[in-house]
C-alpha cells in the first residue's frame, strides 16, 4: 500500500513538472533542515556555510552540498541529534549515499552509469589480472616469457607505437566521459549555487582548497575522525601522498612524451633524468598513500560514509597500489629476464585502472572539485536569504 501511495505521488509530481528526490536526497533534505535550526557546526566545513544560505533543498542542492561533503566525520562525532537520537542525524552517511548516487546519475554514456554498483575490489583485480594474464599469453606465443636478450628495454617487446596505439584511445575516452558528466553536473547546479559565472579569486580559492584538502581538517586543523572519537591527520596525508603521487607519475609520463617526440630522445630513461625522478618519487608516494588509505577504509566504523560504496572505494585503492607496485617493480628488475613478465602484470594493472576511472572512485575527485568552484562563487555574493554564516 505505501509502494502505491509513492508511485501516486511520484506520478503526480512529474505531471506537475515537480522533480522528485529519491530517498536518499530526501533524507538529506530532512537532516539539513535539522541542521539549519541547529547550526552547531556551521564552522566545521564548507557544507554548512552553504547550507545556511538555503531554507528549501531541491535535487540540485542536494547533490552540490553531497559532492561539497569531505566524509571527514567531525559533524557526525559532534551532534547531538546522532544516532542512537531519534533524529538519527548522519550527515556524512547520507551525503555518501548520494555522493555515490550523482556519480551514476552523471555518467556518460548514462547505460554505463549503473558500472559504479558493480567496481569493487575483486572485479577490479580480477580485470588486472586478467589483461595481465592476456598480455603473457601473448608474449609466451610470440617467444619466451624470460627473454634474456630486451637489453633491459621493454620497447623490445612492445614497441612504443603499439603502447601508445593501446593507451592513447582509452585515455582519451576516460577524459571525455568526465568532462561529459561534470559538464552536466555543472549546468545543474550552477542555477542553485546563484548562477553566477565562475571568477579568478573564486577558481584560485577553489583550488587552493582542493590541492590542500582543507576540509579533512575537521573545521579546527587537528583532523577529522575515522572510527573513534580521536582527530587524526591521516586520512588527509595518505590523501596528499595519493594525490601528489598520481600527478607526479603523470607529469613523469608527460615529460618522456615530450622528450620522445619533441626532443626525439627515446626511453629507456635512466636516473638522474627528469621522467625516471618524477616516476619513482611519484611511484613511491601512490604505494605509501594507497597503503595508509586501504588500511583506514578498513578499519573505519560503518557509520562514516556508505558502507555499500566501500567495495569501490577498496577497488580504486588496489588498482592505484597495484600500478605503482608493479611500476617500481619493473624499474628494479628491468636488467633481469623477470622483466617480460613484470611488464604485462604493469601493463595489465594500468589498463585495468584506465578502463575504470570514469567509472569508479576516481569520479568523485572531479565532482567535488566541481563543487568546491560553485561554493567559491556563491560564498562571495550576498546571502539571498539575509542571515549570516559567521
Amino acid at each position: 500500500m505505501h509502494a502505491l501511495e509513492a508511485l501516486t505521488r511520484d506520478a503526480r509530481a512529474l505531471a506537475h513538472g515537480e522533480i522528485v528526490l529519491s530517498a536518499p536526497e530526501a533524507e538529506v533534505a530532512r537532516q539539513m533542515q535539522i541542521c539549519n535550526a541547529c547550526r552547531y557546526c556551521e564552522g566545521f566545513c564548507a557544507v554548512f556555510p552553504a547550507m545556511t544560505r538555503r531554507l528549501e533543498f531541491g535535487k540540485a542542492d542536494i547533490h552540490f552540498l553531497a559532492n561539497l561533503c569531505h566524509n571527514c566525520g567531525a559533524c557526525l562525532h559532534a551532534c547531538q541529534y546522532a544516532p542512537p537520537h531519534e533524529f538519527a542525524v548522519n550527515v556524512p552517511q547520507a551525503m555518501a549515499t548520494v555522493r555515490g548516487q550523482t556519480y551514476a546519475d552523471y555518467a556518460w554514456p548514462p547505460a554505463l552509469g549503473k558500472l559504479y554498483q558493480r567496481n569493487g575490489l575483486t572485479l577490479s583485480v580480477a580485470l588486472a589480472a586478467g589483461l595481465a594474464l592476456f598480455l603473457l599469453l601473448a608474449v609466451a606465443m610470440k617467444g619466451s616469457l624470460w627473454p634474456t636478450d630486451l637489453a633491459g628495454n621493454f620497447y623490445n617487446l612492445f614497441p612504443h607505437n603499439l603502447l601508445v596505439s593501446m593507451f592513447a584511445p582509452v585515455f582519451l575516452f576516460v577524459v571525455f566521459a568526465l568532462g561529459m558528466g561534470v559538464t552536466r553536473f555543472w549546468r545543474d547546479v550552477t542555477p542553485a549555487t546563484s548562477g553566477a559565472p565562475l571568477n579568478l579569486p573564486a577558481a584560485t580559492e577553489a583550488t587552493h582548497d582542493a590541492l590542500r584538502l582543507k576540509y579533512l581538517d575537521g573545521g579546527h586543523g587537528e583532523g577529522c575522525h575515522n572510527e573513534d572519537d580521536a582527530y587524526t591527520l591521516s586520512r588527509r596525508r595518505f590523501h596528499h601522498f595519493t594525490f601528489y603521487g598520481f600527478m607526479l607519475c603523470f607529469a613523469a609520463t608527460s615529460v618522456a612524451t615530450v622528450y620522445h617526440y619533441v626532443f626525439g630522445w627515446v626511453a629507456p630513461y635512466e636516473l638522474p633524468s627528469l621522467p625516471k625522478l618524477l616516476g619513482v618519487v611519484g611511484g613511491v608516494s601512490l604505494l605509501i598513500g594507497t597503503a595508509g588509505l586501504g588500511w583506514l577504509n578498513l578499519r573505519r566504523h560503518p557509520l562514516h560514509g556508505n558502507v555499500a560504496q566501500k567495495p569501490m572505494d577498496l577497488g580504486f585503492i588496489a588498482l592505484l597500489f597495484l600500478t605503482s607496485a608493479t611500476g617500481l617493480a619493473l624499474w628494479l628488475g628491468r636488467g633481469t629476464p623477470t622483466l617480460a613478465v613484470l611488464l604485462c602484470l604493469h601493463l595489465g594493472a594500468v589498463m585495468a585502472l584506465f578502463a575504470t576511472l570514469p567509472y569508479g572512485k576516481f569520479a568523485h575527485g572531479v565532482f567535488r572539485t566541481a563543487s568546491l568552484l560553485r561554493h567559491a562563487v556563491e560564498k562571495r555574493l550576498p546571502n539571498p536569504i539575509g542571515l549570516s554564516a559567521d
